[in-house]
């Protein structure tokens, strides 16, 4: 999200800078705005204080893994990279008199005992489960923001982002699109983690980011929590079928067991960014797969996984 996002910005005329550690971005997806007058890239960890001497009016915090393979290989880190990051990136709106803007996540409300899931909802959240660091330091951060606000009357706005795919994600991410793309494309077995009756609710790259713009350039949403995501709901089990018919492949389907707290539905309530926003995304299910399957031929087939955002 952070290289189309940049893509984004520049496109506005805006003078971005972009800071990424390369622990899960990929420095090619910014490789063609790295001679662009108005964009710079910094490779920095966001658990370290970051100082810059011009000025700032925007900022996005979008760092931390959102992967569960790969914010799970050292959960100590994604929990530092939760609290810290945003405790250094609210510092800096702080000092600069910035806007900013936290990349949530769906995750806050855990596996959910309702659907859709509204902003008022607390979600029920395993505390000393294996995804425990990502969810629970996500919700953390909201509270590190809203205290902020509260606090410091920093100009916040929350984001509580539901599953989002396109191109230019990495075919290791371990989700539901880039498994199932990653495994039809290359003539591999489908593999689906439970009965596959478990939903997902997908939003192309493009619609997230009219939403996330949307949201961060509000002046009534204020510090609110708002949810963006698709609200078109599908079974994993269809969305692999989709894939496999998209890909023209003849990859089999395969069942192993489902993760330890593997949320069974997800599926947002997008009320709140409707009236506050006018926002809804646009690209349904099969349009947005096009185009990230095209792009996940290259990456795979061209056999090109490596080292933004």
């Amino acid at each position: 999200m952070g290289s189309h996002l940049c893509d984004r910005l520049i496109e506005q005329g805006h003078q971005v800078i972009c800071l990424d550690n390369l622990q899960t971005g990929r420095r090619r997806n910014i490789a063609h705005l790295e001679r662009h007058p108005r964009f710079s890239f910094v490779e920095h960890d966001v658990i370290v204080p970051f100082s810059h001497s011009g000025p700032l009016d925007r900022i996005y915090n979008l760092a931390c893994p959102a992967s569960p393979p790969k914010y799970q290989r050292d959960p100590i880190n994604t929990f530092q990279i939760c609290i810290l990051g945003a405790f250094n990136m609210l510092a800096l709106a702080d000092r600069k008199g910035a806007r900013i803007l936290q990349a949530s996540t769906s995750e806050v409300y855990g596996d959910p005992d309702i659907s859709p899931q509204p902003e008022e909802y607390r979600g029920v959240v395993n505390t000393v489960g294996p995804r425990s660091c990502y969810d629970e330091g996500k919700r953390a951060a909201e509270t590190l923001f809203h205290d902020y606000h509260l606090t410091h009357g920093t100009d916040i706005r929350i984001a509580r982002i539901f599953n989002t795919y396109g191109p230019r994600m990495a075919p290791d991410d371990g989700r539901v699109v880039s498994n199932f793309v990653t495994q039809a494309i290359s003539g591999l077995p489908i593999t689906i983690y439970g009965d596959g009756m478990q939903t997902r609710s997908l939003c192309y790259v493009d619609d997230l980011l009219a939403g996330m713009i949307a949201l961060m350039e509000s002046e009534t949403v204020g510090p609110r929590p708002v949810n963006l995501g698709n609200p078109g709901e599908y079974t994993v089990a269809a969305i692999a079928r989709i894939v496999r018919e998209i890909c023209g492949a003849q990859s089999p389907i395969i069942h192993k067991p489902l993760p330890i707290d593997d949320p069974l539905q997800r599926c947002p309530d997008i009320t709140r960014a409707g009236v506050t926003l006018g926002w809804a995304p646009k690209v349904a299910l099969r349009a947005g797969l096009l185009p990230t399957i095209t792009y996940f031929r290259d990456a795979v087939l061209g056999q090109e996984i490596g080292g933004v955002a």
